[in-house]
């Protein structure tokens, strides 16, 4: 039996490829679910304290991805509180529960966001840059880095994954580009010139494990990879990676806002973020370019 890893928020777009891939590492993968099903499943529940402690037994490394999904719904003020709470509660059970059992995780991963850093335009963005504005995203990723960093205080080794746009079939913001190409119509957001930093999900996944594996690897680094794209070349080179034709045209910033409301930002907002320090601490991207990344995904 490899090492225990536990795994918070183990069913989303990330979590339910990571698991596979921990699996396959051998590590023994525990999920923290409202729902337990299987035999290594435990119930939780953040928002009301609730957590089966049995989780806790013996693990090596807890891995926090839980939260809300940002773009689910329409960001009503309740919403919001919900974004915001679901994570700085996770965090705030877990460390609960290492208090009450009195033994601690020799690391503890947890998932943040670049919209940490705000909408900022041309300006490449390092993990020591100050936000851009004061944005509703800016506010919920700052209150959940705060939150593990008071985990990181009880003496763990905590390592922060600001992570940016995932690219996967399954889901995010590729699935959105996929739905008009496939009616021959590639339509990018606002004028296409806001940077895009993403990451291929598997490359994500691998950069969790890395920090699960590293023991010298600590503090906060960028998921995205080393090459971020403006959003309507993303949209060109998804339409040349389906072998796709198509006609390019833009779903005006103003049409979004009034759509989406608030939550327009998550599509409108331009993030050119550097990758450097997790590059310079050694990881090494399977997909540093969005071409390679974007054949390998269909």
């Amino acid at each position: 039996m490899g090492k225990i890893i536990l795994l918070a928020g183990g069913s989303g777009l990330i979590g339910t490829r990571l698991a596979e891939m921990l699996r396959l590492q051998q590590y023994t993968v525990r999920l923290l679910t409202r729902n337990p099903k299987g035999p290594d499943e435990f119930k939780w529940d953040p928002l009301t304290g609730v957590i089966d402690e049995a989780a806790l037994e013996n693990v090596d490394t807890v891995v926090n991805l839980a939260g809300a999904g940002i773009a689910d719904k329409r960001w009503t003020q309740a919403r919001k509180r919900e974004i915001i709470e679901s994570r700085v509660q996770a965090a705030r059970v877990l460390s609960s529960a290492f208090d009450r059992i009195g033994v601690l995780p020799k690391a503890y991963i947890a998932a943040s966001a670049i919209g940490i850093y705000g909408n900022s335009g041309e300006r490449m963005m390092s993990e020591t840059s100050v936000a851009a504005d004061h944005s509703f995203m800016v506010d919920c990723c700052q209150q959940w880095e705060a939150a593990t960093d008071e985990v990181g205080k009880k003496g763990i080794r905590t390592v922060t994954l600001r992570i940016g746009v995932v690219l996967a079939l399954e889901g995010g913001a590729l699935a959105a580009i996929i739905k008009p190409l496939r009616l021959g119509l590639g339509a990018y957001f606002g004028n296409g010139q806001a940077w895009w930093s993403w990451i291929h999900r598997d490359d994500v996944c691998r950069m969790f494990l890395w920090a699960i594996e590293q023991p010298t690897v600590e503090g906060v680094f960028n998921a995205v990879a080393p090459n971020p794209i403006r959003g309507a070349q993303l949209v060109r080179e998804t339409a040349k990676a389906m072998g796709k034709r198509a006609l390019f045209l833009p779903a005006p910033s103003l049409v979004l806002r009034l759509i989406l409301g608030e939550m327009s930002a998550v599509i409108l907002n331009s993030n050119h973020i550097t990758a450097s320090k997790s590059t310079k601490a050694g990881f090494q991207f399977l997909y540093p370019n969005i071409l390679k990344a974007l054949v390998s995904i269909f």
